[in-house]
């Protein structure tokens, strides 16, 4: 098996689990399977472990669990998880993963998990993918902008996902949500964040919309072929619900915004974009657009200032927990300043409206 993906390790002691149950269960729920059965887990997967299972006819498949120990009520469901990707899967054209069986008995490994089929191919996290020609950068970015498009698409209420959150509100209540989650963290005065926490509620933008919202939506959650320029599975479904597609789009393209030392690898803010091979900021917007319907991107500075916000709310957390060693990353501390970055773009984004 050469194509393995290269991030496998044994199964490390805190996640260990009876295999042998795990077996059975798959016998009787996993169509096609046939044992014996083979576990290794993936490196990372701090949210909810994940593993790869080989069976005996040479099929393979991936099971995400729930992390070991006691949790928040609201974390780690990994049944809306396998929820979203089901019904995606059975119903629309937006590339997942096949969905086998969800088990939310204790008494099978411990803890809930779903199984899922495994699909070979590349996992890009440097949105910059230096070992991709710019001709085929382009149009992996194209796939990209196409499936994102093909998700907002969905009707979500006729594939049974009409409770899959609340209709409508969703950037008053995110703004609500992370403000008072920033509050909670703050270690230092960030003047931005506080001109934001006013001004964003002030000025959400008109023209409310549901949809299917995917939360963490990027190159680096997508497998691309293993030859071809093309999306051919979205993963890590665990903070999606109903949301406003604009701020799924406005997360997706903060790439544009980044620089060097923006998480692991920045984006594309400096570059030269056309020797990349990588479509203008507003090219990504026309053929979202374009694809999903609309004449224009209206009020784009605030979406992206909003998705600024929430994901410097979300890093001070992280920074907070470093500094209290309680965080499951031993690069946490290396957050502050992210935040205050991440916010300080946001205001100069939107402070001449002010």
């Amino acid at each position: 098996m050469t194509d393995l993906p290269d991030n496998l390790t044994p199964v490390r002691p805190a996640h260990v689990f009876d295999e042998a149950k795990l077996a059975a269960f798959m016998k009787d729920h996993v169509e096609g399977y046939k044992g014996p059965l083979a576990v290794l887990q993936f490196e990372g997967g701090q949210s909810n472990p994940t593993f790869l299972l080989s069976d005996g006819g040479g099929r393979r498949y991936v099971l995400r669990k729930k992390p070991p120990g006691k949790l928040l009520p609201s974390a780690h469901q990994v049944d809306r998880e396998y929820k979203v990707i089901k019904a995606l899967g059975d119903h629309t054209d937006v590339p997942v993963p096949k969905a086998y069986a969800l088990c939310q008995d204790p008494g099978v490994i411990g803890v809930d998990f779903y199984i899922m089929e495994f699909l070979p191919g590349r996992i890009l996290a440097d949105p910059l993918m230096p070992d991709v020609s710019p001709a085929d950068r382009g149009k992996i970015l194209d796939s990209l902008n196409d499936v994102l498009a093909r998700l907002h698409n969905v009707d979500h209420k006729a594939i049974g996902l009409g409770d899959f959150g609340r209709e409508g509100q969703y950037i008053a209540r995110q703004i609500a949500r992370w403000t008072s989650q920033y509050d909670l963290a703050r270690t230092e005065d960030i003047e931005s964040m506080e001109q934001l926490k006013k001004w964003l509620p002030a000025n959400i933008p008109p023209g409310d919309e549901t949809r299917i919202s995917h939360g963490d939506y990027r190159l680096g959650n997508t497998i691309v072929h293993p030859t071809e320029p093309r999306v051919i599975a979205v993963l890590d479904w665990e903070l999606s619900t109903l949301g406003h597609p604009l701020a799924d789009l406005a997360y997706n393209c903060m790439t544009y915004h980044f620089g060097p030392g923006y998480g692991a690898t920045g984006g594309y803010a400096g570059k030269d974009l056309k020797a990349l091979g990588v479509p203008s900021e507003q090219d990504y917007l026309a053929a979202y657009a374009r694809r999903t319907g609309r004449k224009d991107i209206p009020h784009w500075d605030f979406y992206m200032a909003f998705s600024l916000f929430r994901l410097a709310g979300i890093v001070q957390g992280v920074y907070k927990r470093g500094l209290d060693g309680n965080a499951s990353s031993t690069t946490a501390t290396k957050y502050g300043n992210r935040a205050r970055g991440m916010a300080d773009m946001a205001w100069n984004l939107v402070k001449h409206r002010a």
